[in-house]
């Protein structure tokens, strides 16, 4: 297994790389007669995009997509959707004078211990321009998740020290977080975290931070029991996103330093929901045994500084002789913002597969019985 694609029932499949003619996206289980138009797919492209701001890449890339089969008269036919985003800017030269030396950070060496041979031009199969596909995916998915009153929010948290209030994922809006381009929702913070990262990058160095990905109006049912729970396929969503360091939900790690009687979220009565149930709190970020209550689903995930930068570092190169590294190319020197998109992206892409698998199984049980367009 090569381990190219991602999900069961709405599968994702990706191919391409940075410094390559372009990239293709295929996904699979997208239900039929889904009105779907290019438009609907350039929103979350444009947010993931580089060169938005000077707190990303200048990379001029304009990410076009052309969809090339699955929807025919703009409605999904059930087919594999298959779309197609050509290369435009690339400058490989940059890369020259670094292709026999390992970047420190990044996949260089572990790609020639796993292959052989790696591509030293950008990063390769690594690089994070594969996440145009899953941002184009994602799109997709979020879609067709409106269909049933699902919501996908998320928003930087923190840029190095400066960190943002625990916000409340049902008052964060999609305006307030793109009224920055930080996407912080809090505009003073958000103003401090830009000025942070100004510092580092004519510092010639990068920072890292976190971000809060959230899902609301999931019903209850969604996600397996064991190896498929939905918080584990979350994690490895997440997880498989490149720079991602670390994933929790709910009250997350903060867990270990609590009581029971502190993290236990009573049950009360909800009738202002369809199932007619809730919770006092939500420590348990809305999933309990792998399986989502019908709570707010609350995750957050970190993120590392860039690994390239313009700084000298030493290193070792593929003749296994010490030496020195400096980096040149277009880099983002903080990679929350553009990180935003595709972590919405591969949440959406994850409860999309659980709620095919749910309604695949349980058919018309549970509060939400089928989808239709």
């Amino acid at each position: 297994m090569a381990g190219n694609s991602f999900g069961k029932l709405f599968r994702v499949t990706t191919a391409g790389v940075s410094h390559g003619p372009g990239y293709v996206c295929v996904v699979d289980g997208c239900p039929p007669g889904m009105p779907l138009e290019i438009s609907d797919l350039l929103p979350d492209l444009a947010r993931r995009r580089p060169g938005q701001s000077k707190l990303t890449t200048q990379r001029n890339e304009s990410d076009a997509p052309e969809i090339w089969s699955g929807v025919h008269n703009g409605k999904t036919d059930g087919t594999s959707i298959s779309i197609v985003f050509r290369n435009n800017d690339q400058r490989s030269h940059d890369y020259d004078n670094i292709s026999k030396l390992y970047r420190p950070g990044h996949a260089d060496y572990t790609f020639d211990a796993r292959y052989g041979h790696r591509d030293p031009r950008g990063g390769g199969r690594s690089s994070a321009r594969e996440t145009v596909c899953r941002v184009a995916a994602g799109a997709i998915a979020k879609k067709a998740l409106t269909e049933v009153g699902v919501r996908v929010i998320g928003w930087v948290s923190s840029v190095g020290e400066v960190e943002c209030p625990a916000l409340e994922a049902e008052k964060v809006t999609l305006e307030a977080v793109e009224a920055n381009p930080i996407r912080c929702p809090e505009p003073a913070i958000a103003a401090k975290m830009i000025e942070l990262i100004d510092t580092v990058r004519l510092d010639m160095d990068s920072i890292g931070g976190t971000a809060t990905m959230a899902a609301l109006g999931v019903p209850p049912g969604w996600g397996e029991p064991v190896f498929d729970k939905l918080k584990a396929d979350l994690a490895k969503a997440m997880l498989s996103l490149p720079a991602v360091t670390g994933f929790e939900y709910g009250s997350g790690f903060r867990a270990a330093r609590m009581r029971g009687s502190e993290h236990n979220d009573p049950f009360v009565p909800r009738p202002d929901r369809p199932w007619g149930i809730g919770t006092e709190g939500n420590h348990h970020g809305g999933m309990l045994g792998g399986i989502s209550s019908g709570e707010t689903i609350v995750t957050r995930v970190a993120i590392k500084p860039t690994s390239s930068i313009p700084r000298a570092q030493k290193t070792v190169g593929q003749d296994l002789q010490p030496g020195e590294i400096q980096v040149k190319g277009r880099h983002d020197p903080c990679l929350l913002p553009r990180f935003i998109p595709m972590g919405e992206a591969m949440m959406a892409i994850v409860l999309m597969d659980h709620f095919l698998r749910f309604r695949a199984q349980c058919g018309t049980k549970g509060p939400h019985n089928g989808i239709s367009f």
